[in-house]
């Protein structure tokens, strides 16, 4: 159950997140890396919080490891009650890598051809429940950010009671005649042949981010080369995520199944996303009954320090909706799992 707190407890939560900077963390901060047995693979995945809370699974987007999940906005999450889990999707980071498949076709790419994809997204939502079942979690708040937002509603559909409520930040339901193309400038960044080394990963990701960070809020260079370093040092390779996007196109189109959902839903987009346009925020919402949508000024493809409180309290509001039950415990109920 999600932690209730005195009027003097919020009034000292606030204060604890006005001076983060020059104090000791209220909660401990991540178990080591650990492996799971999920799906038929292995993922690699971290913990936050108490073992008995209310269980968080986070979703991360294309190619982006689960450091994407920055532990000072996990840590926000842990303090408002959840037992926060976070992991490398596969093809990433720590998680099992599928290199024997090779790097998918550009032009079956371009045409979405199902057949030679790798995977699809639903065997990347197969591995979050799996992930859950290693951890005895028989149902869990799900977040997902962009692709990680596409798993996100594919675990809804697929298995609706393991899902106590959902949250699509920045993500689409996949009709691509809804959403328009991303701008020039951020689609330069990603057809843009990568740097060798290091070094060049490191400024590859600075630029990306530049380009679709969000443009009402400062750009945090610093942290972003903390991240783009701290993940080529844990792994790096372009293949896996090419093989991601090939599961992105060829997944095809949610919308008629997320109507189908009855889970307590929000959908955070930012007004001035540049690579997931505003409108494929507007379809997710329409198309998940009774999701709350919130569609935020300055934000773009990223998730800027200065908006942290407003995520995770849409976050506890969208937990708090779902049926109130033992931790771990009672999913809300939903129209019936999809194959």
């Amino acid at each position: 159950m999600i932690a209730v707190r005195t009027r003097s407890q919020l009034s000292r939560w606030y204060v604890r997140l006005a001076t983060r900077s020059c104090q000791t963390r209220v909660v401990p901060g991540f178990s080591e890396e650990r492996l799971a047995p999920a799906n038929g693979i292995q993922l690699c995945y971290q913990e936050m919080g108490a073992p008995d809370a209310e269980p968080l699974l986070l979703i991360m987007g294309l190619g982006v490891q689960m450091l994407g999940w920055d532990e000072g906005l996990c840590e926000m999450l842990a303090e408002r009650g959840f037992r926060v889990i976070r992991f490398d999707n596969r093809d990433i980071g720590g998680s099992t890598k599928l290199g024997a498949a090779g790097v998918p076709n550009p032009l079956d790419i371009l045409l979405r051809r199902r057949g030679t994809a790798t995977y699809l997204l639903r065997d990347m939502a197969d591995d979050s429940t799996g992930l859950m079942d290693h951890l005895g979690i028989s149902a869990a708040h799900v977040v997902g950010i962009s692709m990680g937002g596409m798993i996100a509603q594919t675990v809804a559909i697929r298995a609706p009671t393991r899902v106590r409520s959902l949250v699509s930040i920045m993500s689409t339901p996949g009709d691509r005649w809804l959403t328009r193309l991303p701008t020039r400038k951020a689609l330069g960044t990603l057809v843009v042949k990568p740097g060798r080394g290091r070094d060049a990963a490191i400024e590859d990701g600075v630029r990306l981010f530049r380009a679709i960070g969000s443009p009402g809020y400062p750009f945090d260079e610093a942290r972003i080369r903390e991240l783009a370093s701290a993940s080529y040092d844990r792994s790096h390779g372009r293949a896996g995520v090419v093989r991601q996007f090939h599961a992105v196109t060829s997944s095809g189109d949610r919308t008629r199944l997320l109507r189908r959902l009855r889970v307590p839903a929000s959908v955070i987009h930012g007004a001035d996303d540049p690579l997931v346009r505003p409108s494929a925020g507007r379809a997710t919402a329409r198309a998940i009954p009774g999701a709350r949508l919130r569609m935020i000024p300055g934000m773009g493809h990223d998730l800027p320090r200065e908006l942290w409180p407003t995520i995770v309290e849409e976050i506890v509001a969208t937990a708090t909706r779902a049926d109130n039950g033992p931790a771990g415990g009672r999913p809300s109920q939903a129209a019936g799992a999809v194959t």
